[in-house]
This record gives C-alpha cells, structure tokens and sequence, in this order.
C-alpha cells in the first residue's frame, strides 16, 4: 500500500511546487515507484517535468469533474519510476463544476483507490488556496508537508492551515496526519533565515524536517529546462538537500 501526501500551504511563492516536483524525483531515483498529481491549475508542476499539457487528452481535470478513469491521465516522465498525473488551466473551474456532484469532498479519495497499490508514494502538488480541490487533496491523503519560506511572514496563514487540516481530520478524514514542516529558501548567511527557523522549530519541534532546503540558483533554473534539480545539477545544493530530504522521508516511513 502506498503512501499519499499532500504538499500544501494556502501562501504562495513558497516551494511548494519545486518541492512536489524534486521530492519525487529523489524517492523515484532511489527505485521507488512514485506518482506525481499536479492539483494546481497553474501547471508549473506539469511543465517543469517536460509534460507539453496542450497535447494532453486527459488531467486531473477530466478525472475530478468527469470522473474518467486514472490511468488513462497518468502520462511516464523522463525521471525513471516517476509518473505525472498532469494539471491544466481548466482546472480553475472546476471547483464550481464539483459543487452538485455527490460526496464532492471525497472524489479525489476515490479516483485513487484503483491505482493506490501501484505506487510506493503518491504526492499531490496542491494550489496556494484552500478550496475543494485542496480539501480533496487533503481528504484523500495520509499525510501533508507544509513548505515554510525563511522570511519574516513565514508563520502567516499557517494557523489557518492548521485549522482546516483539524476540521478535515474531524470530519472528513481522522487518519491524516502532519508529515512535516519544511523550511525553504534557508540562506544561513541571513539572521533572518536562522530566526525562522528557531521559531518553526520551538513551534512544532519534531515535525520539522532536519533537511532544510536551501537559496540555490539551480532550483530555479531547472524548471525551465523541464528538469527535476538532480539531472540539471547533480552537485548543486538543491540537488543535495532533495536527496537529503528523500532520505528523511524514507526512514520516517521505515
């Protein structure tokens, strides 16, 4: 049985997306089996493994509001064992189009079941907003990681991240639990940076990760070469903290 974990936080601009895309990567390189579902309409996360969406027949759009089967969306990315589940802009409107279907919150959760056991891992790359699709994401998950920015809001809107992650575990799903807090954009040359992290630290101790991802020029550009961090640069330091991170995860999870 695989592991399904959400990457979310309703702030933008937090590397959110960067994470989905090279956390995956990371564990696929290590002979994992790992599905990657981009639930954000912007798509950056179908775009920065080389996914073209305007080629595409089937995204998770046509999964959620047609309810057409998985498998026939989920596309082989060029990082061996991974695979895409891609997004698409009409994706935006798809909240409203779920409104009337039944057991709305509990779609996602089901389109799953019938290809869950093919996986060791299944992340879903959530949008910056906490609407349906993003309580879908978190309804049908075991877990969630919850990017924070070094930077001086880093702790703005987590509350009320937290709060939906608590009334979904009342009502909606009581397994789901809190992988971890993971710090990004750490540049240990800014006082700011390791004030940030005492505080998220001191805040919820345990549950942030040990690896923190830093400022690396590399993990901006791969992205636009439709490339995970690790084959844009193997040696750069954002390569190093993802399979770091991989790493964390894995042993987290035994």
């Amino acid at each position: 049985m695989s592991k399904i974990i959400s990457l979310a936080n309703q702030k933008g601009g937090v590397g959110k997306t960067t994470t989905a895309i090279n956390l995956s990567a990371a564990l696929a390189q290590t002979g994992m089996r790992v599905l990657l579902i981009d639930a954000d309409p912007q798509a950056n996360a179908s775009s920065g493994l080389g996914v073209d969406i305007r080629t595409l027949s089937n995204t998770i759009y046509e999964c959620l509001v047609n309810q057409i089967d998985p498998h026939s969306a989920v596309v082989a990315t060029h990082v061996e064992n991974l695979h895409l589940i891609p997004s698409h802009i009409d994706l935006v409107g798809a909240e409203i189009e779920m409104l009337n279907l039944e057991k709305r919150e509990r779609i996602l959760k089901t389109l799953l079941e019938p290809i869950r056991d093919e996986y060791d891992y299944i992340f879903i790359d959530c949008s910056p907003s906490l609407g349906l699709i993003t309580v879908n994401a978190l309804t049908a998950s075991d877990s969630v990681i919850i990017p924070v920015q070094c930077e001086f809001f880093a702790l703005e809107g987590i509350a009320k991240l937290l709060n939906t992650i608590k009334i979904i575990k009342q009502k909606l799903n009581p397994n789901l639990q809190i992988e971890g807090f993971l710090l990004t954009m750490y540049d240990n040359r800014l006082r700011l940076s390791n004030q940030v992290y005492e505080e998220v630290k001191r805040h919820f101790g345990d549950l942030v990760f040990n690896t923190v991802i830093s400022r690396n020029v590399r993990l901006s550009e791969a992205p636009s070469h439709g490339m995970c961090v690790m084959e844009y640069d193997a040696t750069s330091k954002g390569a190093q903290n993802y399979k770091s991170l991989a790493q964390e995860i894995l042993l987290r999870n035994n």
